[in-house]
């Protein structure tokens, strides 16, 4: 589904109706759809200003699946082996937030960390797909802030606490949009906080493709429309305070900003 023209998919609340559509090109209107994003939608007639509606989370996930160790540089600044295959866990479905939307504190104490990532988005539904063919089950690809409460990741000596440090609510921001008709290979995701550039890496450095990501986790379980496999993070991960504003930046795709509070 990643062949084919450009398009930018958003959902937004529009006079109090979910509604979703296609960003124009100026980036400044949404042409409004109807039916179903994953499967026939239909452009209307109608436009409405990007500015006078609030743009939510562009799709609803089932779950969310994150990976750990699939960037070289990371894994070499941290002395990590080569995975022989993704290494992942699953996010908590409750963590998403909208673009614009407030990082919440967590009600336990402890550092809040950012990881600013692609995501892919799967658009049909994925049970033990090949490679070749993986990228017909993804619907295209959006920024996302892979948010982990890290200091209570190992403060249990006998269970790493991987779904608990990255499933509180709110820690899983995306968007703005759904980018489709792109190389994910080609991009490079830029995180940025209180204005400082904190990550700038290419996408191309993973150890895993999207089509192996997609093919090698559909073995394990299926994939449905809307589900996101976050790609993992490379270098310049670092804590966020209360007050910040952090942004992941993906040309391209979109740039999603989020205050933490």
């Amino acid at each position: 589904m990643t062949a084919g023209p450009v398009a930018h998919w958003v959902r937004f609340l529009d006079q109090g109706e979910i509604r979703f559509g296609t960003l124009e090109r100026d980036q400044q209107r949404v042409r409004v759809c109807e039916g179903d994003m994953f499967a026939g939608a239909l452009p209307t007639e109608r436009t409405v200003a990007l500015a006078d509606v609030q743009l939510l989370a562009p799709v609803e996930p089932g779950k969310i699946i994150a990976l750990w160790n699939n960037f070289h540089a990371l894994g070499a600044r941290l002395g990590l082996p080569d995975p022989a295959e993704p290494l992942y866990l699953v996010k908590a479905s409750t963590s998403t937030l909208a673009p614009g939307g407030v990082i919440r504190k967590p009600r336990c104490d402890g550092k809040v960390v950012f990881e600013g990532e692609l995501a892919i988005v799967i658009g049909k539904r994925a049970s033990g797909v090949s490679e070749s063919r993986a990228l017909d089950h993804v619907l295209g690809y959006t920024c996302a802030n892979d948010v982990t409460l890290a200091d209570i990741l190992h403060r249990d000596p006998t269970f790493p606490q991987w779904a608990r440090a990255k499933g509180f609510d709110t820690f899983c921001p995306f968007g703005p949009a759904v980018a489709t008709g792109i190389d994910p290979a080609t991009l490079a995701v830029k995180t940025i906080l209180n204005g400082e550039l904190r990550q700038d890496y290419p996408i191309s450095d993973m150890r895993f493709s999207a089509a192996q990501l997609v093919s090698l986790i559909s073995q394990d379980m299926t994939l449905e429309p809307g589900d996101l496999i976050l790609c993992g993070t490379s270098v310049g991960v670092g804590s966020m305070k209360p007050g910040s504003t952090i942004e992941v930046e993906i040309a391209g795709v979109g740039r999603l900003r989020n205050r933490f509070e």
